[in-house]
């Protein structure tokens, strides 16, 4: 991303705007939060609240913000504009241990040479918590993670999954209105990942009052967990909304390729909307989707279509139908992944469900998808064609 001045300076006595919704009192609260390393702005003007019991999960590739704008919640970045408040409490100047937050990071940090129950114990011990309480606050902890068992162990006796566990332990010691997670599940095997997702998500029911911001690259991670995904694309926030919002009616190429992968097709509007679909035309194929905003005859479009929801068909089935020729099967458990090559040089991607699939390599198929599957987006693809998935892992900005 190339630098760019930033324009705000932050302004400490300035007086905290006004709630647009007097009647919800947020968790967090970023207003037009600005952060910016030598004149390269990193966080751009950067809006989002998040309620008291919610998830929102902070989702985008590496240097999208995500974790800057983690870093400004928790104190270890200060914004060159705008303000952050926790509870309505404006924290924006405040120093981290202020804060009142707990923080769970990718490499757990714990100390190696104390014992869990120690771990989970030294943050209550730093916010010179009364020693009669620690005890228990120490056992409630462990008990909510589901490690009361192990409190006499130390890390090295742990496995990565437990560790982890440790780790939210000690966040939740504390106490926390607002917790926040950096890719917390990224260092685990794909096992217990998932088990620490069932984990989370029983946390969040457990923790009716306290807000989670989730930073991940792993779409499965924020559709599985968060109620609210707010999707980053260089420094800025470029959508937000409830997963199957999101996954269901994206609003742009963008996050419907990060957000559950896509077949990104560009189109032409052949005319109106009407009940069965909006008409349209692929490379002189006519096809019938689903706008989600108006979009004029003759207007260049791309179609949005969901590996998941073509099925092969017949031939003399009647519409939404896309003829190639399969250029490679591959198997992937539950299901069959088929690349199929379309005329004009483009290439789609279908997950077909079942054992077995009646097509090979170098065979002809016909593909088909209901009108309601098929999301015209007003915004052209980036490529002629392509499936388009989000890479996890890596360093976030």
């Amino acid at each position: 991303m190339a630098a760019r001045t930033p324009s705000r300076t932050a302004d400490r006595s300035a007086a905290p705007p006004s709630d647009p919704r007097p009647h919800r009192r947020s968790g967090i609260d970023f207003q037009d939060v600005t952060v910016a390393y030598h004149g390269t702005v990193v966080l751009d003007g950067f809006t989002l609240s998040v309620g008291p019991g919610e998830v929102v999960a902070l989702l985008g590739p590496s240097g999208s913000g995500k974790t800057t704008a983690l870093r400004t919640v928790a104190g270890f970045t200060a914004p060159v504009g705008g303000r952050v408040y926790l509870g309505g409490r404006d924290v924006t100047g405040l120093p981290p241990y202020e804060r009142g937050i707990g923080m769970v990071v990718q490499h757990y940090a714990l100390f190696p040479h104390m014992r869990v129950d120690q771990n989970v114990a030294f943050g209550l011990k730093a916010r010179k918590v009364a020693r009669r309480e620690i005890p228990g606050r120490v056992s409630e902890a462990l008990e909510l993670t589901g490690m009361a068992s192990y409190a006499a162990r130390y890390p090295r006796e742990l496995s990565g999954g437990q560790q982890q566990r440790v780790a939210i332990a000690r966040a939740l010691a504390i106490r926390p209105d607002v917790l926040l997670l950096d890719e917390p599940l990224s260092a685990l095997d794909a096992r217990l990942r998932s088990d620490m997702l069932t984990e989370l998500a029983r946390l969040h029911r457990e923790l009716p009052d306290v807000s989670m911001l989730y930073v991940t690259h792993d779409q499965i991670e924020a559709l599985t967990l968060a109620d609210r995904i707010a999707v980053m694309k260089d420094a800025r926030l470029v959508d937000c909304g409830t997963p199957q919002q999101l996954y269901r009616r994206p609003r742009d190429t963008f996050t419907a390729s990060f957000v559950g992968g896509a077949n990104l097709l560009p189109v032409i509007v052949e005319a109106g909307g009407g009940p069965q679909g909006t008409p349209v035309r692929l490379d002189g194929t006519p096809l019938r989707a689903t706008a989600t905003i108006p979009l004029p005859a003759g207007r260049a479009a791309t179609l949005c279509l969901r590996p998941h929801l073509l099925r092969i068909v017949r031939a003399s089935d009647a519409a939404n139908l896309l003829h190639g020729v399969v250029a490679d099967v591959q198997w992937r458990g539950a299901t069959h992944r088929l690349l199929v090559d379309l005329p004009a040089g483009r290439r789609v991607v279908a997950d077909l469900a079942g054992p077995q699939v009646p097509v090979g390599p170098g065979e002809s198929v016909v593909l088909g998808f209901d009108v309601e599957d098929a999301i015209l987006l007003g915004t052209p693809p980036d490529g002629a064609g392509r499936l388009s998935t989000p890479a996890r892992g890596g360093a976030d900005g």
